[in-house]
């Protein structure tokens, strides 16, 4: 039996860090919040003001309905349907996706790539944005 050299212990353990570090050390600040009833045209103004590419939708309750990227809403605004009383609980359509910030790092990644996600708000038990876990560029 040889031991095992001091570099593969030092690479499987860094391994097993990424593996298993969770969303909560991973994501950014939550950013601009925005409540749902929101016009598609206010919201793309309030990200040209905050210098951001998106903002986490909440409800009138305050709990975090989801997330909608300039990219999004920009598509939103040259479709046939637009309108500028066009809310953004109309774009958003269904609550989510969300993560839990103890959701594995990896876990969260694959689930964005599956789903073609930029981004994901995270969210703890209530439904109160915490974060946002956004895919290196």
């Amino acid at each position: 039996m040889q031991p095992r050299p001091a570099q593969a212990d030092a690479h499987a353990d860094a391994h097993a860090d990424l593996v298993l570090r969770t969303v909560d050390g991973a994501m950014e600040a939550a950013g601009p919040q925005v409540c749902d009833d929101m016009t598609v045209e206010v919201a793309l103004a309030v990200m040209a003001g905050s210098r951001t590419d998106r903002l986490l939708v909440c409800d009138e309750d305050g709990l975090c309905t989801g997330l909608v990227t300039q990219a999004r809403l920009a598509d939103v605004r040259e479709s046939a349907a637009y309108t500028d009383r066009l809310r953004l609980r109309d774009v958003l359509g269904e609550r989510g996706p969300f993560t839990s910030p103890m959701t594995t790092v990896t876990e969260a990644e694959h689930a964005m790539h599956y789903r073609r996600l930029t981004a994901l708000p995270v969210v703890d038990e209530q439904g109160s944005a915490l974060g946002v876990l956004a895919l290196a560029r």
